[in-house]
């Protein structure tokens, strides 16, 4: 009985052992291991990632057409506009027409009462009739003139016949002939006064018609067919001839021209007669087709691009003066030039520069001059040649001559087939590509 008791004494203590040692086992194997697996991975990872290569997304560069289309804002203007000024001073009598009302060439616009100037035509009508008196009191002074002189040329020769004869003296017959040449001088001067006469007849009917003229004047006429856009007088208002508002304006809207500002890089292509179709963002998928009349064949000073005249048929009066239209001149030729993305650009301190990826995966950064921005897409004249890669957004991992893995963007098919600048909507996808 004794040694059993003895034997279940210590059998108990070691049984207590044996299950804390398990447990610490057991510790060990689900907290140590996988702490010790983890440090091991980490280790692995932090070794790869030193010899790993940073990737960069790429792009190819691509070439713009030689002809493109070319929109350009501009100006809606009438193709004839005029200000309507009054040519006689007086008040208005009557007031014919307002704004928006269409007018034929020669329509009254208004009648302006000028009783001064009817005066001065009544005035003038008696000159005339004055001058013409004059005129023929000249002419009637000459034909008696002539009568005496006829007289006198008749005695003269009488005389000469009597002085032959002997009936009379030399000397009275040496003042027949005075008589003679006096009547001659009498017979100019009637001449000299018909003429003089006639001359103020012609001066005061000149006159006379001057007044009639701007007495035609008190109708306001319209110079051509077109549109009132303006009226600034009224039934009663006192009209100067000589300065003031003007009464109307119109223009003539049937035909407008859009003038435009070429930039210089297309000014040598365009030509008169190139084609154009106008559109109006407040009129959604209409287009007025035009073309282009004439240009100022020099280059503004400031701007340095080409003032360009378009003109387009107006069906329907639907384009109004002075509204603002985008025209777009149809296949303008220019030198091709390089179209790389927008977030592909680096400016620095010494210039403007492009990442480009080589055959072996290395950065070389080159300087590019840039030229026309279309928002996701810039132009590049002059560093690339057409056929290089770029890194699209670089980061601080683009250095010169460090190694890259490259992975190529991903765009939609409708922007690469386009090949022109300004494609909108243009996503990126990254794809695993040891090479672009």
């Amino acid at each position: 009985m004794k040694s059993a008791a003895a034997s279940s004494g210590w059998i108990r203590p070691v049984l207590i052992l044996i299950l804390v040692v398990a447990a610490l086992g057991a510790l060990l194997v689900v907290g140590y291991l996988p702490r010790r697996d983890r440090e091991r991975a980490l280790v692995r990872a932090a070794a790869e990632a030193g010899t790993s290569l940073p990737q960069v997304t790429v792009e190819r560069v691509r070439r713009s057409q030689a002809g493109s289309d070319l929109v350009l804002p501009g100006n809606v203007t009438p193709i004839t506009e005029a200000l309507i000024n009054a040519r006689a001073s007086g008040y208005v009598k009557r007031r014919l027409v307002d704004i928006g009302d269409r007018v034929p060439q020669g329509q009254v616009l208004a009648e302006i009462e000028a009783p001064e100037l009817d005066q001065q035509v009544g005035q003038a009508q008696a000159s005339v009739a004055q001058a013409k008196s004059v005129l023929s009191e000249a002419q009637h002074n000459h034909n008696q003139a002539v009568a005496k002189l006829k007289l006198a040329q008749v005695t003269a020769e009488r005389w000469r016949v009597l002085v032959a004869k002997g009936v009379v003296s030399r000397h009275e017959s040496d003042q027949k002939d005075a008589d003679y040449e006096a009547q001659k001088a009498s017979v100019e001067s009637a001449q000299a006064a018909i003429r003089a006469a006639a001359d103020n007849v012609q001066a005061s009917e000149a006159n006379l018609r001057r007044l009639v003229e701007m007495q035609a004047f008190e109708k306001v006429t319209a110079p051509f067919a077109g549109i009132v856009t303006a009226r600034n007088v009224d039934v009663g208002a006192l009209i100067s001839a000589t300065g003031g508002q003007p009464m109307f304006r119109m223009a003539q809207i049937d035909v407008l021209r859009i003038m435009v500002e070429v930039p210089q890089t297309h000014a040598p292509y365009i030509r008169v007669g190139q084609a154009a179709v106008v559109t109006l963002q407040e009129l959604p998928g209409r287009m007025f087709p035009g073309r282009v009349s004439r240009t100022a064949n020099t280059l503004d000073l400031s701007t340095r691009t080409l003032p360009t005249e378009v003109q387009v048929q107006n069906p329907g009066s639907v384009l109004l003066p002075n509204m603002f239209a985008r025209v777009r001149l149809i296949e303008v030729a220019a030198a091709p030039s390089v179209i790389i993305p927008g977030d592909a650009l680096i400016v620095r301190s010494d210039g403007t520069q492009v990442a480009v990826v080589d055959e072996g995966n290395r950065i070389h950064f080159r300087k590019v001059e840039v030229g026309r921005d279309f928002g996701d897409a810039t132009e590049v004249r002059a560093g690339l040649t057409g056929d290089e890669f770029v890194v699209v957004n670089p980061t601080d991992d683009v250095r010169e001559g460090a190694e890259v893995k490259p992975v190529k963007a991903d765009r939609p098919a409708a922007a690469e087939s386009q090949g022109r600048p300004g494609t909108k909507g243009a996503g990126r996808q990254t794809a695993p590509s040891e090479h672009p």
